[in-house]
């Protein structure tokens, strides 16, 4: 019986200990100060480079719930400094494509013909 009363105090004690931690953990992410608010857009424009901000843009047009998770969670690691390093088109293409989702981007051909850019269809006409 005495150890089911020990055995008791001991839970009533680590759940005190949780309840503390747990309401200091509030406390301490509640009084962040605002000024700490970071723009995303900000963050990634150190990093991304290339056509990354195109894919991006694509991400987000077409899967816009999952790439808006992304750029949070990219900028944060960013922020962080556990990303480091320029994230080119490529590279983030590739990271989407690894996440499941197949990001189109629009592709023209064009043609460089007496110094003016012809698109294929222009090509084609014969014009």
């Amino acid at each position: 019986m005495s150890e089911d009363l020990e055995l008791e105090r001991l839970r009533r004690r680590k759940l005190a200990e949780l309840r503390r931690r747990f309401a200091e953990q509030v406390k301490d992410e509640a009084a962040e100060p605002p000024g700490e608010e970071f723009s995303e857009d900000e963050v990634l424009k150190s990093v991304l480079i290339g056509r990354a901000w195109e894919v991006l843009a694509a991400a987000e047009a077409q899967y816009p719930k999952v790439a808006s998770k992304v750029k949070r969670g990219l900028a944060l690691l960013v922020r962080e400094g556990r990303v480091k390093g320029p994230i080119s088109g490529e590279e983030l293409m590739w990271f989407f494509r690894r996440l499941g989702l197949r990001v189109r981007l629009e592709t023209r051909i064009r043609f460089l013909e007496r110094g003016e850019l012809k698109s294929l269809a222009e090509k084609l006409r014969g014009g």
